[in-house]
């Protein structure tokens, strides 16, 4: 019996509502002995709140458990696996158009499919997210970000949602 991760989503996304939360990513890896199910968890954002005020470790062990439980009933998972429940951390990825627009205005690092004036890598704090359409300013990038970026005249960069690679957010400490 295979695994089924889009079923493994749904029982995931099905306990996490019940809670108040919201599944950000699923990631089945490894084999044999050493398979690991991550289930990365966050809070939605309550209107005027912040958004960085995320999900707590007593969120994750509650979830833990009764996710971990309906797992083993239904045999979504079959045979042995460790389940591991976090937050998706300060560096968060932002994979979906929803995470970009709900991170307007921070800070992040990321990578495109095709180059973009001779460059893959972007580092600037997201100006906007419309109609599959990201506008970073690059300006806002730290000194060795730029100097990495070969920036010359650019300060802003659109970037088609279509062509992210990869995307994090930039914890500011």
């Amino acid at each position: 019996m295979a695994l089924d991760v889009d079923r493994v989503r749904e029982i995931a996304e099905r306990v996490a509502a019940s809670s108040g939360l919201e599944v950000c990513d699923v990631e089945f890896r490894g084999g044999g002995k050493a398979r690991m199910l991550r289930v990365f968890l966050d809070k939605p954002l309550a209107p005027g709140g912040d958004p960085l005020a995320g999900v707590t470790h007593e969120d994750c062990a509650n979830f833990s458990r009764e996710f971990g439980t309906i797992l083993d009933v239904e045999d979504a998972v079959p045979g042995s696996y460790t389940l591991e429940v976090s937050s998706p951390g300060l560096d968060r990825k932002l994979s979906r158009p929803a995470d970009f627009e709900r991170f307007t205005g921070s800070l992040l690092k990321l990578t495109t499919r095709q180059p973009l004036n001779d460059n893959r890598h972007f580092e600037g704090r997201l100006e906007s997210f419309h109609d599959g359409r990201l506008t970073l300013d690059l300006t806002a990038a730290s000194k060795k970000s730029r100097k990495k970026m070969k920036q010359a005249a650019a300060e802003k960069v659109e970037i088609a949602f279509s062509n992210v690679e990869k995307a994090n957010l930039v914890p500011a400490i």
